[in-house]
Parts: structure tokens; sequence; C-alpha cells
């Protein structure tokens, strides 16, 4: 999974779990909501100071923001065996 996708899954994860509205994230921020819409559907690219805003606003650390789960990463360590 690209850093895009995984960014895109966890800003509206972590947007739900808020029980934030685009509409309110985005007020938040000080970004416009058809911004937010197109981060979380992968359709834009975000720079790392939308990332610093959008986690202050989320209340969390921007690197909550770009962290891969446990589930992106079966499959991407060497096995030991070979």
């Amino acid at each position: 999974m690209e850093i895009r996708e995984i960014f895109a899954r966890n800003l509206r994860t972590l947007r739900q779990a808020k029980g934030l509205s685009q509409e309110e994230l985005a007020h938040r921020a000080g970004i416009d909501r058809t911004y937010i819409s197109a981060l979380e559907r992968n359709v834009y690219n975000a720079s790392i100071d939308v990332v610093d805003r959008l986690a202050e606003a989320l209340g969390v650390e921007a690197a909550e923001l770009l962290k891969r789960s446990v589930r992106d990463l079966r499959g991407t360590r060497p096995k030991l065996d070979e």
C-alpha cells in the first residue's frame, strides 16, 4: 500500500473516530471541505504543512496520519529461513 493510500485511510478513520464531519475538520484545519474529501479519496497529495494542520485539528501527532498498520506490513518482512 502506498503512503498516499495509507494517509487517505488514516485521515478518514481518525476523522470518523473523532466524530467529525469533513466540513468540521476542514473548518478546524483552515482547509476547504472539498480538499479534505479529495485527500480521503487519494486524489491529491497533501503537503507536509497540510498533514501537520490536519493532525493538529484531529489532536494527534502528524506521524499518526502516516503510520502503516500491522495489516499493511504483512508479507513485507523477509523470511529468516531463506
